[in-house]
């Protein structure tokens, strides 16, 4: 299946499907963040156990997409996914029926081991239709409809909570599932002929991940893209706490708040797919890296400045509407440098994402001081990298 092969009304669809399976992991976390004091007192656990199983779920997800990547270059898109899909939807399921905050853990980890599958192979798919430019225009669209999942998650769980309780959010997630394995099914034809798959041995297959850790081209656009991930994944901790308890927001103005983020993530999008071609995607790369880093130094002067929340605000808003561009650019030119090996690379970068996030995620819990100032610090550091990535890119590019 080639680029050709799309016609115009389909394509719109075949996008919009990609999109939704990108979509995976944040609307898997998303949802049930409204739900987290009412999934505690209804298992009689902790809330430091059931926070446990969003950092438990960020591993399972980057550990499930390093296998897919390889699998999938060696057999196929289609299987794969399937194969990824059907088990997400039977560990929702056990998370919905879950009686104990174990077992709740437990089948969070087989979901996100799942999920990683749609999320990393849609990006691949993407490689093995288009050519390497107007893969990143498309990755941009993709992510514009990732976007609308943080955007719709913690709304659409907080009117679940109401109506179901916290079972109803994870009866949700199965039904997801379920009409994405049905869609995946009969709507998306294998995009990797027999003929170009990789013939290495599966061992070989799973090596090229020690190439790309060795090639500086590669680690740049990773710490790029990863650490910019991970400046997201720092807000997403640390936001609730900073906004409801400190600032006295209400839960539905932090919901207002988080939208209005995410519809900065939509707009980096719309602007990168229609810029892309004509600066090409390292220019715009060089954009949201440079701009996501001076929103870091805002949010830092400004929380440290008796927490002067407009500026907070505008800062993280700059450095979250960022990372959907870096991650569009810079997992787009890591699939064209290694276009035999398209799977492993979406693979590699997506893992690293997810795993550079939780280490964020895990920074900010551990310095908590009843401030907004962790969060700002962790943002900085993390911003910084990501500047410094592009700029080791650039270099070992050249």
């Amino acid at each position: 299946m080639t680029h050709s092969a799309i016609d115009p009304a389909r394509e719109g669809r075949f996008i919009l499907l990609l999109g939704a399976l990108v979509a995976f992991g944040p609307l898997a976390i998303d949802l049930y963040l409204p739900a987290l004091p009412a999934i505690a007192s209804g298992l009689a656990a902790s809330a430091e156990a059931v926070q446990l199983s969003i950092t438990v779920f960020l591993a399972g997800f980057s550990l499930g997409m390093l296998f897919y990547g390889p699998l999938s270059d060696r057999y196929g898109r289609r299987t794969v996914m399937l194969s990824g899909i059907a088990l997400f939807a039977a560990a929702s399921l056990a998370c919905m029926l879950a009686t104990a905050v174990e077992q709740l853990i437990v089948a969070r980890f087989v979901q996100a081991l799942g999920g990683g599958a749609a999320s990393v192979l849609a990006r691949a798919v993407v490689r093995d239709v288009y050519t390497p430019t107007e893969a990143i225009r498309k990755l941009s669209l993709m992510a514009m409809v990732t976007a609308i999942a943080p955007l719709l998650a913690p709304l659409l769980g907080s009117l679940l909570l109401v109506q179901f309780g916290w079972r109803g959010t994870f009866a949700a997630v199965v039904l997801w599932g379920v009409l994405s394995l049905l869609v995946v099914w009969f709507q998306l034809p294998e995009t990797l002929p027999a003929g170009q798959r990789g013939q290495l041995p599966l061992s070989r297959a799973f090596a090229i991940y020690g190439s790309l850790l060795v090639d500086p081209v590669a680690l740049g656009l990773m710490l790029a893209g990863g650490m910019s991930f991970a400046a997201m994944f720092a807000y997403i901790t640390a936001s609730p706490f900073y906004f409801i308890e400190l600032h006295g927001f209400s839960p539905f103005a932090y919901g207002l708040l988080f939208a209005s983020n995410a519809v900065g993530i939509f707009a980096a999008n719309y602007v990168n797919s229609r810029l892309v071609k004509a600066q090409g995607p390292a220019v715009m790369a060089g954009f949201g890296s440079g701009l996501g880093f001076l929103g870091a130094l805002l949010l830092w002067v400004a929380a440290g400045v008796n927490d002067a929340l407009p500026a907070v605000i505008v800062g993280l808003f700059m450095v979250v509407s960022m990372t959907g561009l870096l991650g569009a650019n810079c997992v787009g030119l890591l699939m064209a440098r290694y276009p035999q090996n398209a799977g492993a690379a979406a693979a590699l970068f997506g893992a690293s994402q997810f795993g550079l996030g939780m280490l964020a995620s895990a920074a900010v819990s551990y310095t908590h001081d009843g401030s907004g100032r962790p969060m700002a610090w962790v943002i900085l550091v993390t911003a910084a990298a990501s500047l410094a990535g592009y700029l080791l890119f650039r270099r070992a590019a050249r």
